[in-house]
């Protein structure tokens, strides 16, 4: 069996492309361990040696002497993977395709690659590597859900530690069992959540620093195995950050459970401040009006709270934007993602808008949150534009940052603090001040 070489890209846009290695564009906070390519690489067969290429961190080698070039992206970077996929073809190169976009529109991916990974990787990296020794790698490959029990560790070693946030990271979890209708990773997971044996976790977070981080889609989507996950941690003595639903907040014992594990900060979906939005998003328990006394549990037992809002639903007026910001301060919110509503391709949001008639942007490298690609109800494209990007700039002030980073000391351990809101609140205020977000804002009359 003779040796092949896979290289597997990761693309990124141009803003935070580097352009030697080394030479990252982009606040570190921002860029993970990469972690969905680690698992790639984790599941290939004997006999080949993976090369992961993140455009955030280094270009791409056009003059590769790998036998197969990967390209895993998302839908905002289909152009950008398209791009690379054509250069490499006409150097003879074959081309293999995986990630949500190829998997959510297969018809349109296949035309720019020679195979395609569509859902998981593990199951169908080795069939795919199989084929291509034969010499009949098939156009699609399709993959039953994974079982987690069967999931190999990660290297490390394939990429370069010193350029992202944190090397210590890990999965108990994938999916989410919620339905939320703008949600492209329950969608990708059939809105179910799989876990992996607790023991298993255990034995990967023995040889983890001690800060980790919790790449799980919504770490207590199942909250039987949550618990006993939580509980068998404790002894570990970690410090560790994950995301999951606010109403974490609601049920002492798993609060209880996680707080002793070391859990120092949640991004939680709050996603909106009106429960019709809240309803019309199928936006699992989340209860609007509970969200401050939520948010004062969670900082009462020490956990820092990363909130995700999304604007533009049908129930959203120009008056949205200073009343999620009044919100955001009442709440002493420690760090904000705020988005323009995004129907991806895949989900029930963007069938029902396509149906409607009510997307008029199709270039996917606008599906990145940053632009506005349907048609808003009750206020116009702009002002829905703008209105991001004015709650974003006032979010991340110099005051406001200040403000809130000195009044976390009153319930934040030290530790999340340095390692996770000071970086998130500077890092924020680099990005956005890089990509034009301040100044658009500047463009918003409140």
């Amino acid at each position: 069996m003779y040796n092949l070489k896979f290289d597997l890209i990761s693309p990124t846009a141009s803003i935070w492309r580097a352009e030697r290695k080394g030479g990252t564009r982009g606040p570190r906070v921002f860029r993970f361990s990469m972690l969905p390519s680690l698992a790639v690489a984790a599941s290939m067969p004997d006999g080949v040696e993976t090369r992961i290429i993140d455009e955030n961190v280094e270009p791409v080698d056009f003059d590769t002497d790998a036998d197969l070039v990967g390209i895993s992206f998302m839908t905002f970077l289909a152009p950008r993977a398209y791009e690379l996929a054509a250069r490499f073809r006409d150097r003879g190169k074959t081309v293999i395709f995986g990630g949500y976009h190829p998997s959510f529109m297969p018809d349109e991916a296949i035309a720019h690659c020679d195979a395609l990974c569509v859902g998981e990787a593990e199951y169908n990296v080795p069939r795919m590597i199989a084929d291509f020794r034969a010499g009949n790698l098939k156009p699609i490959y399709r993959s039953t859900p994974v079982d987690l029990s069967d999931l190999r560790l990660p290297s490390e070693d394939l990429l370069q530690g010193k350029h992202y946030l944190t090397p210590n990271v890990l999965q108990a979890t994938r999916g989410c069992p919620y339905r939320c209708k703008f949600c492209s990773i329950a969608a990708f997971h059939d809105y179910q959540i799989r876990t992996r044996p607790v023991d298993a976790v255990l034995d990967e977070l023995r040889r983890l620093g001690r800060q980790v981080v919790f790449m799980d889609d919504n770490i207590i989507g199942d909250r039987d195995y949550a618990l006993e996950l939580f509980n068998a941690m404790i002894p570990l003595r970690k410090r560790w950050f994950s995301q999951c639903g606010i109403h974490i907040a609601d049920d002492p014992e798993l609060l209880r459970a996680a707080v002793r594990s070391g859990c120092g900060g949640l991004f939680v979906g709050l996603e909106s401040l009106s429960q019709e939005n809240l309803s019309n998003w199928t936006k699992g328990p989340n209860r609007a009006t509970e969200y401050v006394r939520q948010i004062q549990r969670l900082h009462s037992n020490g956990i820092g709270v990363y909130a995700g809002f999304v604007f533009g639903s049908d129930g959203d007026s120009p008056a949205v934007f200073r009343q999620t910001l009044e919100f955001l301060d009442e709440a002493r919110i420690d760090a904000l993602q705020a988005t323009r509503l995004t129907p991806f391709p895949g989900t029930p949001l963007f069938d029902e808008m396509d149906q409607a008639g009510r997307i008029f942007d199709r270039d996917w490298s606008h599906y990145n949150f940053g632009h506005v690609v349907f048609e808003p109800l009750h206020m116009s494209r702009e002002n829905l534009d703008r209105g991001v990007a004015w709650v974003l700039r006032q979010f991340y002030s110099r005051r406001r940052v200040t403000r809130r980073l000195a009044g976390e000391a009153r319930y934040l351990a030290p530790s999340t603090i340095a390692r996770g809101t000071v970086p998130l609140n500077l890092g924020y205020r680099v990005r956005l001040g890089r990509d034009g977000t301040f100044d658009k804002g500047r463009q918003f009359a409140a």
